[in-house]
């Protein structure tokens, strides 16, 4: 890591399937080279240090010890093969996915995707982005309304959506759902409008789910 950057951080929920929170990792520890000395001024603060105080006591309260034992369980689950075919899976679902919202004529800012989501512009849709989210909490896709390159509308109304697919491969869907979803969500954005049509779209997001449970049951 510390060969092309000094830190990188991440949530420890969406992609990584644990606890809500978040990470700081760095890599080679070194002085910092803001001259920042110890109280004492007896020597240079490692980098490390300066991250650690300025978490704790700075920016974070009292230690949640059920949320780190959560955190231990995800990473742990990241050391598993299981987590490289989930991973495998997210990024394969997310083109299948682009790949059928631009067949839909939806435009997707980077023309497809190589990762775990990917950037709606919805100008040429006649639909800003945050009608589209509500649109689509109504019909039951969750969403993110988000603004595009040159945006001309304000971060609170935007003119696209942002869209991912770990949520769904946890739930064990494949290319063949998200094909069921780029449908729908094309229906609903055409009905916008029409909300008794959104809420009979609800049925088919149910349907699509039913197959797939959160949780299995334990007999």
């Amino acid at each position: 890591m510390h060969a092309h950057c000094d830190v990188v951080t991440s949530t420890t929920h969406k992609t990584l399937r644990g606890p809500r929170g978040g990470i700081i990792l760095i890599g080679k520890d070194k002085e910092n080279p803001f001259g920042i000395k110890t109280l004492k001024g007896d020597r240079t603060k490692m980098m490390s240090e300066l991250y650690d105080s300025s978490v704790m006591p700075g920016i974070q309260g009292g230690p949640l010890m059920h949320i780190i034992m959560a955190k231990a369980v995800a990473f742990a689950e990241v050391l598993n093969d299981g987590f490289k075919v989930y991973a495998q899976q997210v990024i394969k679902n997310a083109k299948t996915l682009a790949d059928e919202l631009m067949k839909y004529g939806f435009d997707v800012v980077s023309n497809g995707t190589d990762n775990h989501l990917m950037l709606i512009d919805l100008s040429n849709k006649n639909i800003s982005g945050k009608k589209a989210e509500n649109a689509l909490e109504r019909a039951g896709i969750t969403v993110n309304k988000n603004m595009v390159p040159f945006d001309t509308k304000s971060p609170f109304v935007t003119s696209g959506i942002r869209l991912g697919t770990p949520a769904v491969t946890t739930r064990g869907m494949k290319e063949n759902e998200m094909k069921s979803i780029a449908k729908i969500i094309t229906t609903a954005i055409d009905n916008a409008q029409n909300e008794s049509k959104l809420d009979s779209f609800v049925n088919d997001v149910k349907d699509l789910c039913s197959g797939f449970p959160l949780y299995k049951e334990i007999i």
